[in-house]
């Protein structure tokens, strides 16, 4: 670690130096102008219709980030957790592209974000209650993407990364945009070799017969694999076909661990490439009418095989083969100021799973499981002189597969008061039914050594979530947000000691409900545009119950804090580096029974832009320097007594070069005069 320390520290040094000698040049060049300069601070926040539009490359423009899944972290109320994205206020979020409905894996969307340039992006959309015609529930962020032009030419940008943890991770990717005439073409590729390791520690104080034995365990774990993603797409005029594809390869993770029982080596093994693909079409006709639908495949192979010491315990196969189809029709009509809309939207999969053992000699599973979505919607939206916009909607939506059915009705609400820029008021309302993985429903057995297990649940239910947020966003920059989530079965994974034996059991299972309301303030700031930084601060109060946990009963809640403080320094307003210091604290989070113990991290990162028109950048950045940023687990009530100790590797170090081309400019610019053209419309 000192090397790196070390490394960091020279970095920045040279790099403020290089700043410091072209900071005297535009001090010098500046004595020899005498103009008036009027300044003015653009709006970070605006409102319309419920929706919150954040000027998003605005906010991230010295940050240390050429990606538009790291600029995301800076968005009013979002939580970055190495690059996992959450939304205070919100139980849970989706991130879309340019307003159309995906189907990818969250994983898969990252990875397309990841390699997307943060220059690509026009703006970004929050919405805590996403209008029915996105064709997704709850909060959504929109990222809004620049359309690409023919004066464009061939524009994009070449990447290359490096990250260091415990061990070190490459990746390399090309984004680039083309269009002639009515005709637009966009290619996304990255390629990464990913190495990661994780450590936990877990101590069991188990209850049987009367005594008390405590089972520890020690377990490090360490993946590796290969991700290929490919994004392209081909539009003509409002017609457009897109691919995304993921392969993953050579898959290996591994487990070590030894404790109480022993030493355990757990090995999951890609038999073949994890592979998924999605294909789909959509047009949008001049009447309205919006029409569309994708197919996607998904395939996984993996084995595993579990020693204790020399001797094999364990050799199983796991095999899941997906295949999704999904339809969708909208049309809207626009009366005065009122949009009326309404529209259908259908979904089958057919997921054919397996599971098979040689060792131990018990019985897997093998079947297809089908599932059926249908839904239909009406909705409505209007904006009045008086300062009121607002969408409202309503969803009714048949779930089938082999094990249930149930109707659902989903309201929706998006209002926003906005008469002067001074003071905007939102109000949303949204439900969203969630539903369990295509695997827990199998109720199939994975094993972690002989105490611990990962149990499906055939019996698994899907839960109601009802969210409720109110807004105030002052001078299109301050906001505060108080909001309400309720969610009825609300579903975790969680431990459970065995009455019957030393054996614990990790599975996912139905509560009572889940309940949080909070109150988050967002506040931005700048001082003589060299410091700018944004604080944030989320105050809330969570209660999860459950009368039904295995054979007993919980009633857990906490008040919780989110803090979260982010700064910019720069040498000058055109100074071509920026310094960044982040940092976060967390406390008071709960899961079922379990309370996890507060954490805190801090990140700093250094940003170079340089070259002509600075089309090359460097950045570097270390994450979590003091590897603070691990969760703690404690669980102790009716005779359970657990506590997990997460020792991941957190702390990093990235160095990322970007090279862009033509930056979304004219290629060729005409040398004719066209300044007294056009109608002045």
């Amino acid at each position: 670690m000192k090397r790196i320390v070390t490394f960091l520290s020279a970095t920045v040094i040279a790099v403020a130096a290089m700043a410091r000698m072209e900071v005297a040049d535009t001090l010098s060049a500046s004595r020899q102008l005498n103009e008036v300069v009027v300044t003015g601070d653009k709006p970070q926040i605006r409102g319309r219709d419920g929706v919150m539009v954040v000027d998003l490359p605005e906010i991230v423009k010295d940050k240390p980030v050429t990606n538009i899944l790291e600029a995301l972290g800076y968005l009013p109320g979002v939580i970055s957790n190495d690059g996992q994205i959450g939304l205070n206020g919100a139980s849970s979020v989706t991130i879309i592209v340019n307003g159309e409905p995906t189907t990818m894996p969250l994983q898969n969307l990252y990875q397309l974000l990841y390699s997307t340039p943060v220059d690509r992006l026009e703006n970004v959309e929050i919405m805590y209650s996403a209008p029915a015609k996105y064709h997704v529930s709850g909060a959504v962020i929109n990222v809004v993407m620049k359309t690409p032009r023919p004066l464009d030419g061939l524009t994009g940008q070449v990447t290359l990364g490096y990250d260091q943890r415990h061990y070190a991770a490459y990746s390399g990717g090309l984004n680039a945009a083309y269009a002639v005439e009515d005709w637009t073409f966009d290619l996304n590729w990255s390629l990464a070799r990913n190495h990661s390791y994780s450590r936990q520690e877990t101590f069991s104080n188990h209850l049987v017969d009367g005594a008390r034995q405590m089972i520890e365990d020690d377990m490090r774990q360490i993946g590796e694999s290969w991700s290929n993603v490919v994004y392209a797409s081909v539009a003509f005029k409002k017609l457009k076909l897109s691919y995304n594809g993921q392969i993953n390869s050579c898959i290996r993770n591994s487990s070590l661990s030894s404790g109480t029982f022993g030493d355990y080596t757990n090995l999951h093994r890609g038999l073949s490439p994890t592979s998924y693909h999605n294909v789909s079409l959509r047009y949008t006709a001049p009447c309205g009418l919006t029409v569309g639908g994708d197919y996607t495949s998904y395939y996984e192979c993996r084995n595993q095989n579990l020693f204790k010491g020399v001797e094999e315990r364990v050799n199983a196969e796991n095999r899941q083969s997906i295949n999704r189809y999904h339809a969708y029709l909208d049309q809207e009509h626009t009366l005065d100021r009122w949009t009326i809309g309404y529209g259908v939207d259908y979904q089958h999969a057919d997921d054919s799973s397996r599971q098979s053992y040689i060792l131990p000699e018990r019985e897997g599973f093998d079947d297809v499981l089908r599932e059926d979505v249908a839904s239909a919607y009406v909705g409505a939206s209007a904006s009045f002189p008086w300062g009121l916009s607002f969408n409202v909607s309503v969803e009714a939506e048949y779930f089938h597969n082999d094990y249930r059915h149930n109707w659902n009705v989903t309201p929706q609400l998006g209002a926003t008061y906005y008469k002067t820029p001074t003071s905007i008021f939102q109000l949303n309302f949204t439900s969203v039914r969630v539903y369990p993985s295509f695997w827990e429903l199998h109720g199939g057995t994975s094993y972690v050594n002989d105490y611990s297990t990962i149990a499906g649940n055939p019996e698994l239910q899907p839960y109601m979530n009802y969210t409720g947020q109110l807004s105030y966003i002052f001078r299109q920059k301050y906001a505060a947000t108080f909001y309400l989530l309720y969610a009825d079965d609300y579903s975790v994974q969680l431990p459970y000691q065995s009455t019957s034996g030393p054996h614990l059991i990790f599975q996912t299972m139905n509560m009572d409900f889940s309940r949080t309301v909070g109150l988050q303030l967002h506040v931005p700031f700048d001082v003589k545009s060299v410091w700018n930084a944004t604080a944030t601060l989320n105050l809330s109060h969570a209660r999860q119950k459950s009368a039904r946990f295995h054979d007993l009963s919980f009633d857990n809640g906490r008040w919780g804090v989110y803090a979260g403080l982010n700064n910019t320094i720069r040498f000058t307003r055109k100074s071509p580096v920026a310094l960044s210091l982040d940092g976060t604290y967390i406390a008071g989070q709960i899961q079922g029974p379990g309370r996890f113990d507060p954490l805190w991290k801090i990140d700093v990162g250094v940003k170079w832009q340089f070259g002509r028109k600075r089309c090359c950048e460097l950045d570097l950045k270390a994450n979590d320097i003091f590897n603070t940023c691990n969760p703690n687990l404690k669980i102790n009530f009716s005779g359970q007594d657990y506590r997990m100790k997460s020792h991941e590797m957190n702390r990093s170090l990235r160095l990322t070069f970007a090279y862009r081309f033509n930056g979304f400019k004219p290629k060729n610019e005409s040398n004719i005069d066209v300044s007294r053209f056009g109608t002045g419309q």
